[in-house]
């Protein structure tokens, strides 16, 4: 989800977990600020995250992640072997994803997402587009996209695909 600061992304992104039937599924949300961009900080809260979802997640990798180097493969794949012992849906939101700038992290999560579990869920809620391999997951029809036009105030403020609709289209499982 991509939209200007003040329409309302973390709000709808709540409404959605909050109406949709959790149908045994977990969320793990993990709001970013600037200090996420050092990658040993980013890996421990989102590990920490999804351990809210999914109890005794992650002790595996953490250790691997949390090093002040960029994140090995190694470790962004026990990651992805934790994340793929995980029986139930989990819908991992990332709020606020336009802060991270740092490579490192953004090289880690590019390598997460390729790789997902498919009953893993990521929801993204950024001011811009994250630098992901979007246009592949598009091409695959592996990512909804909800984007705003205008900006707040205007009368011509209005979703590129109506919010509910795109929303919808996140059904899990």
């Amino acid at each position: 989800m991509s939209a200007p600061a003040g329409f309302g992304k973390t709000t709808l992104l709540a409404e959605w977990l909050a109406a949709a039937p959790a149908d045994g599924r977990s969320v793990a949300w993990l709001s970013l600020d600037q200090r996420d961009n050092d990658p040993a900080l980013f890996w421990t809260y989102l590990v920490a995250a999804l351990n809210t979802g999914a109890r005794g997640f992650g002790a595996s990798a953490l250790s691997l992640l949390q090093s002040p180097q960029p994140p090995s493969e190694a470790g962004l794949v026990t990651l992805l072997n934790d994340l793929d012992a995980i029986s139930n849906d989990v819908v991992l939101v990332l709020d606020d994803y336009h802060v991270i700038d740092a490579r490192d992290v953004q090289d880690g999560m590019a390598f997460l997402l390729e790789n997902l579990p498919p009953q893993i869920h990521l929801v993204i809620g950024s001011r811009a587009d994250p630098v992901l391999p979007l246009a592949r997951l598009r091409g695959r029809g592996e990512l909804v996209e909800i984007r705003a036009a205008g900006r707040p105030g205007d009368k011509g403020r209005r979703a590129t695909a109506p919010p509910s609709r795109a929303m919808s289209r996140l059904r899990l499982g």
